[in-house]
């Protein structure tokens, strides 16, 4: 089975247009304001009245109130809500029950012990996503070009259906899929001339990787 692919962070429609002419599976609309990669409401509906009907919109989180969300599922016409915080099961349960839509839960690895947070979520959520664990400093969660050792995750039994994020473009990406047999992979960072700035040239290189393999 191919690949999915989600290229996130998403803010032009050009950029856009290029992430679905690529074939990517998923896009990713990001509602957070510390992030270079932040949209407005406004900016995040005339995006969502670009995307066919076949790519999922995925909306990324971060310890989000029930307002803002829904707001954003709302104005982005989100399929996946990804929660890039600190929500906890509960939380994430909850939020399902509530808008009936996909929840993801983004899981930071740095070590194998890492990975048992995973199966928390086991009942709560419908995928995780194994990202690189950022420095305790940093005001971003995700989205810095980090990577973990996707060794780490060779013979893990996944409790859920999964994606692969953190540090991944064109050139890693084959290397990355190898070692770990993603079924999903998740670019941001990977895909950019500099913080925020998508390059419609590294997108259409990344979902050519991925049709390759």
């Amino acid at each position: 089975m191919p690949v999915q692919t989600k290229i996130c962070g998403l803010s032009t429609p050009e950029t856009l247009g290029a992430a679905i002419r690529g074939g990517a599976s998923h896009v990713g609309f990001v509602f957070f304001a510390k992030s270079p990669r932040n949209l407005d409401f406004d900016k995040a509906a005339a995006l969502a009245a670009l995307v066919p009907a076949h790519v999922r919109k995925v909306g990324v989180v971060v310890n989000a109130d029930d307002a803002f969300l829904d707001r954003a599922i709302t104005v982005g016409k989100l399929d996946a809500l990804q929660l890039h915080g600190s929500e906890p099961p509960e939380r994430a349960a909850a939020l399902k029950a509530r808008h009936g839509i996909e929840v993801w839960k983004a899981i930071p690895v740095k070590t194998r012990a890492d990975l048992a947070a995973a199966a928390r979520y086991r009942a709560a959520v419908d995928r995780i996503l194994y990202d690189a664990k950022t420095p305790d400093s940093a005001d971003l969660p995700g989205g810095m070009g980090l990577r973990f050792d996707w060794k780490l995750l060779d013979g893990f039994a996944h409790p859920l259906p999964w994606a692969l994020s953190g540090g991944l473009d064109a050139r890693n990406l084959a290397e990355a899929v190898r070692i770990t047999g993603a079924p999903l992979v998740d670019t941001s960072s990977g895909v950019e001339s500099s913080p925020g700035v998508k390059d419609v040239d590294k997108i259409a290189a990344f979902l050519q990787s991925a049709s390759q393999l």
